[in-house]
Formats: C-alpha cells, sequence, structure tokens
C-alpha cells in the first residue's frame, strides 16, 4: 500500500518539474523572440510612418 503511495507522488513530482522546465524554456524562448522583434522595429524606426 505504501509503495503505490510513493511510486504515485514519484510520478506527480517528475511531472511537475517537467512542466516546471518546459515553462522556464518557454518564457526564455518567448522573452529573445520579444527582444529580437523590438531590435528590428528600433532599426526600422525611420522607415515607420504614422
Amino acid at each position: 500500500m505504501m509503495e503505490k503511495i510513493y511510486k504515485t507522488m514519484k510520478k506527480v513530482g517528475v511531472g511537475n518539474l517537467v512542466i516546471g522546465i518546459l515553462l522556464i524554456v518557454a518564457g526564455i524562448v518567448s522573452g529573445v523572440f520579444v527582444i529580437v522583434n523590438g531590435a528590428i522595429l528600433l532599426k526600422k524606426k525611420s522607415d515607420i510612418l504614422f
């Protein structure tokens, strides 16, 4: 009985770690994407007319 509980807790813990790592990677990738797009806008600032 106790062994099942520990196996379940282990699976949940590993799942939480995987989700956390994926969220960190997604945050870094989206941050880099936003910075690159901002740099492109700054580079072409003179071409943008309002």
